[in-house]
């Protein structure tokens, strides 16, 4: 039978039903517009740079997790101007990827001018029908965090630190003896380690997942940062921002979350990962190929941290060996001036510290742009080396940042392939460049110290020639001074088990007179390898780190005569007469030197990371006594808490510094009365056991006593009294002794 149209019909197929077929086939069409938002903040472009924009777009979306392609996107054109109207259309495919994109996008700075703002669709029509009657809204019950500094606030001015032993974590306090206690205790707390933040603010441990921050009074979590598998972390100098590192190339799963603070499928294949810690967002990823693409036989460890900070925290940089430096701007992580600075062969860098001058002038400019004196505030600056290329000698540069400006130079001759090793100062006044050299003959090698004095003008060098190798290094915070170890021992390149390196301690101190940088004293004949200034200054303690034979450790103080001439004592003035060991002491095993922030105490460890012989540690005063000693199977670390910079002015604390006597009084009658306290307890606790004692002999007595006259037994006291024993003690004492000589 023939149709209408033409076509042939079956009339069988009117007696079936495709009803069922059709309804578990059938394809749902989503008409509505929940799947597409509006993207504004777009530049406003012409055509010759249209597909660029696009893919630029679809690059920032996918890194947030929000994975889009060019043809996705609707570009709105003004036909008349022959350019796009500033904003686009971006098809996500269903409602739950639109939101997710709205919610990860919105916000998101594109580049300098331009910042994405996102609506869904279909919220245009419910903004154009938005009710506009005035409803109060319910004001919500307001519950006070907790203060992320509150340790600062101990009325008795302890400081803390923690202590990792087997799968038990616990954070004490410690002060007096009676003051010592623990603060708060966790079990399977990290499983790889732990770390304080640089001023002390937020804990982090380390898990397989990623890194937790707590803080707070109760130690409640803060932040999470999801890296798998990370191994390690550092901090920024402010706590702005954190850096994690995993030996395994980060993978993004099908089924893993997607959002701003998770990785994205463009991160896969980097190690190093930057966050923001209040916000908790990833900023960006990095690899390691950097250091790895080299040849095996060369293959060198790892540097950490792989990401260096500025003082402020407003660059982050990391070194391409023998290319570059890219440093990066804070908070959007873009390289800064869009290049980074090419320098041949270069090896390593390290940015000058801010010292406290610089952060008052820094705070002076930020709310005047200028300092006192009218000057603009100081850039900061970098310090990096460059080894010996073809005919060029090695080279230590100071470049100024973000300026550029190169602001001294210095060759070096002869230097080995270990090369130089730079130390700044804690406040940034010097920077020392500990310089490996080889003799001619190439047959020995020998050591100088190029000073550059960075707050004066030109930034004058001045050279401390060494004849010996130097193996550590360190300046003395906030001072003039540093201390160097220093050997020629011919185990020195290959110590063996056993075998003990005999070392030289040296001394030094800036000669204001001359301008130059003089020996102090040179202590000789020791075994010490490790310097560890007290944070205040002043105090030194040498130790002997790492050795299974010795273990020593010497507290020295620099100022020593400098208090007798306090104490009214007419003491005369010589080079390095002020130096005095206070004590001296032994911590078997000991792999860790640690002074708490006050300057106060020092702290020394055994970990079981590196033996299993007598574990645990100890804490010592700055003069080397012993104050506890804990010996714990399965120790593994020891840290004290940070302590921010202090609050008061320097007039304030000048003033303090002035009435510390005043003070000091004050606390000695505290402590006399704690004691007074101790000794009162102590005196009735004895009590306590004496009226047991007199009690339970009283009640023998009576036992006695009953079962005698149940027996018909009479008591000795019925016959006679008990006898009573006399005993006469004599003493001798000698009132007066004259001594005669007799004279025949």
């Amino acid at each position: 039978m023939a149709s209408l149209n033409g076509t042939s019909h079956n009339p069988i197929d009117d007696e079936l039903d495709f009803s069922e077929i059709e309804a578990k086939y059938s394809v749902d069409l989503d008409d509505g517009f929940d799947s597409i938002i509006v993207v504004d903040g777009i530049p406003v472009i012409d055509k010759s740079k249209l597909d660029k924009l696009l893919a630029k777009i679809s690059k920032e979306f996918s890194r947030r997790g929000a994975v889009i392609k060019p043809d996705d996107i609707f570009v709105p054109w003004d036909d008349n101007a022959g350019k796009t109207k500033g904003f686009i259309f971006v098809d996500l495919g269903n409602p739950d990827a639109a939101a997710f994109a709205a919610n990860a996008m919105n916000g998101h700075p594109f580049d300098t001018k331009h910042t994405f703002r996102i609506n869904r669709f279909t919220d245009i029509e419910r903004y154009a029908n938005i009710d506009e009657t005035y409803v109060e809204p319910t004001v919500e019950e307001y519950r006070p965090k907790e203060h992320l500094r509150a340790w600062l606030a101990d009325s008795q001015g302890r400081d803390q630190y923690v202590t990792y032993r087997g799968d038990d974590v616990e954070i004490h306090w410690h002060g007096k003896p009676s003051q010592c206690e623990v603060a708060y205790a966790k079990k399977n707390w990290t499983e790889l380690y732990a770390s304080w933040s640089p001023l002390g603010t937020y804990f982090a441990t380390l898990f397989r997942q990623g890194v937790r921050l707590w803080g707070g009074p109760s130690w409640e979590p803060q932040h999470r940062f999801a890296h798998p598998l990370v191994k390690l972390i550092d901090f920024s100098p402010c706590e702005n921002y954190l850096v994690t590192w995993s030996h395994d190339p980060i993978s993004v799963p099908a089924n893993l979350p997607q959002g701003p603070e998770f990785f994205s499928p463009e991160d896969e294949g980097n190690n190093i990962a930057v966050w923001d810690i209040k916000s908790g967002q990833l900023l960006r990823t990095f690899p390691t190929a950097a250091y790895e693409n080299e040849d095996p036989a060369m293959k060198k460890q790892m540097q950490w941290p792989a990401l260096k900070w500025s003082s402020d925290d407003k660059f982050v940089a990391r070194v391409t060996p023998g290319q570059h430096i890219s440093v990066y701007e804070l908070p959007t992580m873009g390289l800064h001036d869009k290049k980074s600075l090419k320098i041949e062969g270069v090896v390593d860098f390290e940015w000058c510290p801010h010292g406290e001058k610089d952060r008052e002038d820094s705070e002076k400019a930020a709310k005047t742009e200028k300092t006192e004196k009218g000057a603009k505030k100081r850039e900061n600056m970098l310090a990096y080396w460059t080894p010996e290329v073809a005919n060029q000698p090695a080279r230590v540069t100071l470049i100024s940042f973000p300026s550029r400006t190169v602001l001294r130079q210095k060759n070096l001759f002869n230097v080995t392939e270990a090369g130089c090793k730079l130390h700044w100062q804690n406040q940034g006044d010097f920077l020392c460049v500990k310089v490996d050299r080889h003799t001619k003959t190439k047959k020995s090698i020998f050591c100088n110290l190029e000073i550059f004095r960075v707050r004066e003008k030109d930034y004058p060098v001045e050279v401390v020639e060494l004849k010996d190798t130097v193996t550590d290094f360190s300046w003395e915070p906030k001072g003039e001074r540093f201390a160097i170890v220093s050997s020629n021992d011919p185990n020195l390149g290959n110590p063996g088990p056993g075998i003990t390196i005999k070392t030289d301690i040296g001394f030094y101190q800036l000669d204001r007179a001359k301008n130059d940088f003089k020996l102090l004293r040179t202590l000789t004949s020791r075994t010490s390898n490790t310097i560890r200034w007290s944070p205040r200054g002043r105090h030194v303690v040498l130790a002997t780190v790492g050795s299974s034979t010795k273990s020593e450790l010497e507290f020295w103080d620099l100022d020593f005569s400098t208090e007798e001439r306090r104490e009214g004592q007419n003491v005369k003035e010589e080079w390095g007469s002020g130096i005095q060991q206070l004590g001296s002491a032994d911590h078997y095993g000991v792999t860790d030197v640690e002074w708490d922030p006050s300057g106060r105490y020092l702290a020394t460890s055994a970990s079981a990371w590196r033996h299993t012989l007598e574990n645990g540690y100890a804490i010592w005063d700055f003069r080397g006594q012993e104050l506890e000693k804990h010996i714990l199977d399965r120790f593994k670390q020891f840290i004290w808490r940070p302590r921010p910079r202090s609050l008061l002015t320097k007039d304030q604390q000048r003033q303090v510094r002035k009435n510390l006597r005043e003070y000091s009084r004050a606390f000695d009658e505290e402590d006399a009365a704690e004691e007074s306290n101790v000794s009162a307890e102590l005196i009735a606790h004895r009590k306590r056991l004496l009226d047991e004692w007199n009690a339970w002999r009283a009640r023998c007595k009576r036992d006695i006593a009953e079962e005698k006259r149940s027996r018909g037994q009479k008591l000795n006291g019925e016959h006679h009294e008990e006898e009573k024993e006399e005993i006469e003690e004599w003493i001798d004492e000698v009132i007066e002794q004259i001594e005669e000589e007799v004279v025949e």
